[in-house]
């Protein structure tokens, strides 16, 4: 309706509103405001002056000849709530005028007096009297219920942009909705996440409905808790909406519990499963690892594999720890009160089948960790260290080069930013290149192995191979196993597993006590690397942390996998990182190590925490081997002491665009953030600087206090050695090591910067626009496709980067490129599972000729970028002479064949075939190589 037809109702409306006080069952036919929690435009006895006097007011205004811009900023409202607040106080009243049409009706008055008592046309009658009959299955009301239904079990939704064709509903309505629940008290907030299939630089905006008072920061601490309606659909424009299924569950009938005394504490988190049931069945997986619901109550989890000794009567064995007698609330974990995920952690997408909820499977560990952390390799001999930090320079050296050599302009910007954020992080994370034919294994547990050998098919029989958990204590956390691939137990349970070793219960106590529920070891062949290893320490044998430390409250101070875990690993880690550097005893990296095993557990198995900081002095070492004064504020600190631990620490730094945004110098390529920026001053009619945070006065000490932000110590730091232990400079012979690493990815970074800004970007050419018109077309086209795919594409992002996320955590020494070749893996599964068929823009060598020639604009072009094949566009950007082994890869390949590596690994590191390697002659392929 225009805004004429709108204030014409309302005079109608204006007309007969003292009949309210004779027909009060009109109120009642329409539903109470807030009762049904349909219309929140009403209040008191008159649910629909509200709508009026808002018409009024907008139509006084624009009377006054204001705009409707000015008339919704004088409101201090969005456009998007203009608009809908004046599509909700228009079908309000129209809403009125149509039921009082209809009450006119009933009593008996013919369409003409009905038009003469409410002042309006007999055709206007007819159409009110025609939508009567459809009033009580109105779209918004029905809409606003679902919406709220779906807050209040999940907690924050996604709202954003195509949300609305997949629940079959106009966007009109989805965005009156959720205007309408805004004003109802629910909050909605804009929120940007990290492309899991970019580099991280790209972001994805994800519009957010969440409850009542639910602040911006919360959302942004807890994206993995933002739901999609996948749940729900309609197929009548959103009159009703239909439910989708649970998880199914079994019965506890189905289960033999195996305790602690029958052996059930050897596989301890696993269950065997009979082969050849169907709601059992891991199709071409041999183990997963897995989530069970029965009863409706509890649900089992653990890793899960085929096993032919199951009893009679039963479908699954469930491996536990617990003695016989303990209630089934205790074996087993209760489900949480949300019926579509009840085990509270990310289902893998398509990972519900029949009644096993997947969260990994086979296949799915293989990609995660490539790379060496700094708390596992600084533990080593120096030399160690410098060779695989000394590898993992020269890779990104060759990265580099090879950006270097792209043509495109815009094309090289953007990968000159990405690359350039990449080596910041780089600095911080102090990462390592992987060893040659290193891989993430998930543990799968027989007694039959010996104690010194592991089930490992990857690898030959007979070598011998070293096994690394994090977060890592030292050297004696490490078993040396010899490979043997001919027991007949785990060969018949995990056949040709290429991410899953074999090994007895045993071993998992050097490991800091892992468990056979999914936990996950970094296998590394040891032939030609010093790798050293030392016996496990006498205090730390036979320690079990959830005897020793049992929880006093039934509740965990964390959640398993949470923020806070994290934190508390990560100082614990980085104690034990400064004992070693400084040549703590045996006896006090026992007990740093005890307490970490403590940390570790506690979300899981709800520990005593602080009982075990106090009994193993946590508080005497830290004084020992961290006490320092700090540099920053001239006070004594215990907190991290060395290079490697107060990279990642938090430092405070002025307050920053909250944006991430920031100038490049041109003399030096550094970041250089602005402290505010230039703001419209409505009064003044003039620009002027405001700063991001303005200082205050402190209410403690009076004094003025600038406002701060969160940064990590290495970060801010010019020079890494400026972090040593003693002071600039002055550092132990691994944090020379380290310092020196950080400080080449520093300027690597500071280089691609300075390049960025000297790439000159070309101007549209509107001759080329015309030439290659049907190739520009086609581009948009692709680009319109790939756009439509964006609701689903967001929940994809935001299922794979949970998963991401979940890996990381687990294992800490992931490099930029393991963690893309995962973030690729898990967003394939993702779009997958929700449909998001995210398509590719195609980019034929004709259009790339009209990219090349001007006919495409930077914003389109940055925007195709984002939605093509990387790799694509790099073979197009790259001289045609060069294509395929350019200097750049050949130099990459020479480096990582002389450290060891397979021709097959290093075709798959530099983006090639086997035969591309082997048949450039520029590349040393010796005859030992194996593919």
């Amino acid at each position: 309706m225009t805004d004429e037809e709108i204030m014409h109702q309302c005079e109608i409306y204006d007309n007969y509103i003292s009949a309210l006080d004779d027909d009060p069952d009109v109120i009642e036919h329409y539903g109470t405001p807030r009762h049904s929690g349909r219309y929140p435009w009403g209040s008191g006895d008159n649910p629909f002056q509200r709508s009026r006097d808002f018409m009024a007011n907008v139509a006084e205004l624009k009377e006054k000849g204001m705009t409707d811009r000015e008339i919704w900023e004088s409101m201090g409202l969005s456009s998007t709530q203009f608009r809908a607040k004046k599509s909700l106080a228009s079908n309000e009243i129209l809403k009125f005028n149509v039921m009082y049409t209809q009450k006119l009706k009933d009593k008996g008055m013919s369409n003409v007096a009905i038009a003469k008592r409410m002042d309006t046309n007999e055709s206007t009658i007819r159409g009110w009297l025609k939508y009567a009959g459809e009033i009580r299955k109105n779209e918004l009301g029905t809409t606003m219920d679902m919406l709220e239904e779906q807050v209040k079990n999940k907690g924050m939704i996604d709202v954003g942009a195509g949300v609305e064709k997949h629940l079959g509903i106009s966007k009109t309505r989805l965005d009156t909705a959720v205007a309408a629940l805004e004003e109802k008290g629910y909050t909605r907030h804009k929120i940007q996440v990290a492309n899991v299939s970019g580099n991280g630089t790209q972001k994805t905006t994800v519009t957010v409905l969440a409850p009542p008072d639910t602040e911006w920061k919360y959302v942004i601490q807890n994206k993995d808790k933002i739901h999609n309606i996948d749940d729900v659909a309609s197929t009548d424009g959103g009159s009703t909406y239909t439910k989708l299924r649970a998880p199914e569950q079994i019965s506890g009938k189905r289960v033999y519990i195996r305790y602690a005394e029958d052996g059930g504490v050897d596989k301890d988190g696993t269950l065997e499963l009979r082969r050849g049931v169907k709601d059992l069945d891991m199709g071409s997986s041999s183990y997963a690892q897995v989530r069970v619901a029965v009863d409706g109550k509890y649900y089992m989890k653990g890793m899960a594999f085929y096993s032919d000794s199951i009893p009679d009567g039963y479908d699954i064995v469930y491996n536990t720890n617990k003695k016989r007698g303990t209630p089934d609330e205790k074996v087993y974990k209760p489900q949480s009160d949300d019926p579509i995920n009840p085990f509270g952690v990310a289902i893998k997408p398509g990972g519900q089948r029949g009644a096993l909820n997947i969260m990994n499977e086979e296949g799915d560990w293989n990609k995660w960790s490539r790379s060496l952390a700094s708390q596992m390799l600084a533990k080593q001999p120096v030399d160690l260290a410098k060779k695989q930090l000394k590898l993992t320079k020269d890779i990104k050296d060759s990265q580099f080069q090879e950006i270097m050599e792209l043509t495109n302009p815009i094309v090289k910007k953007h990968e000159l930013k990405q690359f350039a954020d990449a080596c910041d992080k780089d600095a911080v994370d102090l990462k390592a290149a992987a060893m040659p034919r290193q891989g993430t294994k998930v543990l799968l547990p027989f007694p039959s192995m010996k104690e010194n050998q592991i089930y490992a098919p990857t690898l030959e029989n007979g070598e011998e191979v070293v096994l690394i958990r994090y977060p890592h204590g030292g050297r004696f956390e490490i078993p040396r196993l010899i490979v043997n691939n001919k027991n007949a137990e785990a060969k018949k349970i995990m056949g040709n597993a290429i991410d899953a070793v074999g090994i007895h219960p045993k071993v998992a106590e050097q490991l800091s006590g892992a468990d056979f529920d999914g936990d996950t070891v970094v296998c590394i062949p040891t032939k030609g690397h010093n790798i050293k290893t030392q016996k496990p320490l006498e205090k730390l044998k036979d320690f079990d942390p959830k005897l020793e430390y049992p929880g006093v409250t039934d509740k965990s101070p964390w959640k398993k996998g949470s923020r806070r875990e994290h934190i508390e690993m990560g100082m614990a880690s980085n104690l034990i990182t400064d004992m070693t550097l400084k040549g703590a005893t045996p006896d006090e990296i026992a007990r740093a190590v005890r307490h970490s095993m403590v940390i570790i557990d506690t979300g899981k198995h709800n520990l005593n925490y602080k009982r075990s900081y106090e009994e193993n002095g946590i508080a005497a070492l830290k004084k020992k081997y961290m006490g320092h004064i700090d540099p920053e504020t001239g006070r004594y600190s215990t907190s991290v002491s060395t290079l490697l631990s107060r990279a990642s620490g938090q430092t405070r730094v002025e307050k920053r665009d909250p944006t991430g945004r920031y100038e490049i110098d041109p003399d030096t390529g550094e970041k250089v953030y602005a402290k505010g920026r230039l703001k419209y001053n409505k009064e003044t009619g003039k620009s002027e600087y405001t700063l991001w945070s303005e200082p205050y006065v402190s209410r403690k000490t009076g004094k003025i206090v600038t406002p701060t932000t969160t940064s990590t110590q290495m970060f801010e730091a010019k020079d890494a050695r400026s972090l040593m232990s003693g002071g600039f400079g002055k550092g132990l012979p691994m944090e020379e090591v380290y310092a020196d690493y950080a400080n080449h990815m520093k300027a690597l970074g500071n280089r691609a910067r300075k390049e960025y800004i000297s790439v000159k970007e070309p101007t549209l050419n509107k001759e080329a626009r015309s030439k290659y018109s049907e190739e520009v077309e086609s581009l948009k086209n692709q680009l319109d496709t790939a756009k439509k795919n964006a609701p689903l594409e967001r929940q994809a992002q935001l299922i794979a980067s949970s998963m991401v996320e979940s890996a990381k955590l687990a294992n800490p020494d992931m490099t930029d490129s393991e963690i893309k070749k995962l973030k690729g893996l898990k967003i394939k599964e993702a779009r997958e599972a929700v449909g998001a068929s995210k398509y590719r823009v195609k980019i034929t060598d004709r259009e790339w000729e009209a990219i090349q020639a001007g006919a495409v604009s930077k914003t389109t072009l940055e925007e195709i970028l984002q939605n093509a094949d990387e790799d694509r566009v790099k073979e197009l950007a790259m001289p045609k002479a060069k294509a395929g082994m350019t200097p750049s890869k050949i130099s990459l390949a020479n480096t990582l064949l002389s450290n060891g590596f397979t021709l097959a690994e290093v075709a798959d590191r530099v983006g090639v075939s086997v035969s591309t390697l082997t048949n450039n002659s520029s590349v040393k392929v010796k005859a030992g190589d194996k593919a």
